[in-house]
């Protein structure tokens, strides 16, 4: 698989020899965590067929199949400090739908910060981590991709509400073209990441899907409702409420009613 991949970017391209191919894997974030802090060098890239651990924001768990999809993991050392990266997430968002309508033919949607969606139901998710170093601060971006599964594919539970790119497409998905399209929108990103941060935000604003939209926050066990009118230049969900406050959120949950049948 590894091979194919190779095939499918440019014969010069700079992050080709920091391309890492597992069979089997616990995480690929988990496993850039430890490279990372091994001295591994900006631009690695992991990618695996299947993750026995894989995992989502908020402790939760991502399925990974494998033959079924990409799971992949790139470590970056920003010549920044922390607080300059708080848009990373969208960036990166951006820059899977640019691959999936590469590799796929069609445009995702983003569901604020991390989810890729198309006709309501979740193709992809992204997992941002900082490990903070001395003297340097490593993140690590990870992605899932479903790639292609058909509906009896998914356990029961998301059956209403996950997806994947052939469902969307209605064709076979090649999952190594898939990946060389992933790798190369992020080295795209990851050119750009500070310099072209305002020109990212508008493209993230024009494909996210929860602006316009009722919104149910949920943190600590309080649901709160409120209506999703922006995204402000750092990346946070702008939500006015009812007594007429705005915030800015940054985290916790975020759920469109109505989408993947959420509050």
């Amino acid at each position: 698989m590894k091979q194919q991949i190779l095939r499918n970017l440019p014969g010069d391209f700079p992050w080709q020899n920091q391309i890492y191919w597992y069979d089997t894997v616990g995480s690929t974030n988990t496993e850039a965590k430890r490279m990372a802090a091994e001295g591994a060098p900006h631009g690695t890239v992991l990618i695996a067929d299947r993750q026995t651990a894989g995992r989502g924001r908020m402790g939760r768990s991502f399925r990974s199949p494998g033959g079924q999809g990409v799971y992949l993991s790139v470590l970056l050392r920003p010549q920044c400090p922390p607080e300059r990266l708080m848009h990373l997430t969208c960036a990166a968002a951006v820059a899977m739908c640019d691959a999936v309508e590469e590799a796929a033919g069609f445009r995702p949607g983003i569901k604020w910060t991390n989810d890729l969606v198309s006709r309501g139901r979740k193709l992809a998710g992204i997992l941002t981590e900082l490990v903070t170093q001395p003297g340097q601060t490593a993140a690590i971006v990870g992605i899932g991709v479903n790639c292609c599964q058909q509906l009896p594919d998914f356990d029961p539970e998301i059956r209403d509400f996950a997806g994947s790119l052939s469902m969307i497409s209605g064709t076979d998905v090649d999952r190594a073209r898939v990946a060389a399209a992933m790798v190369k929108a992020l080295y795209r990103m990851d050119e750009t990441l500070l310099s072209g941060k305002d020109a990212m935000l508008e493209t993230y604003r024009r494909d996210c899907v929860t602006l316009g939209k009722e919104v149910a926050l949920l943190r600590d066990g309080e649901i709160r409702r409120g209506y999703a009118w922006g995204i402000d230049g750092d990346g946070a969900l702008l939500v006015s409420f009812p007594d007429g406050h705005t915030e800015a959120v940054q985290s916790g949950e975020v759920s469109v009613r109505g989408l993947y049948g959420y509050l």
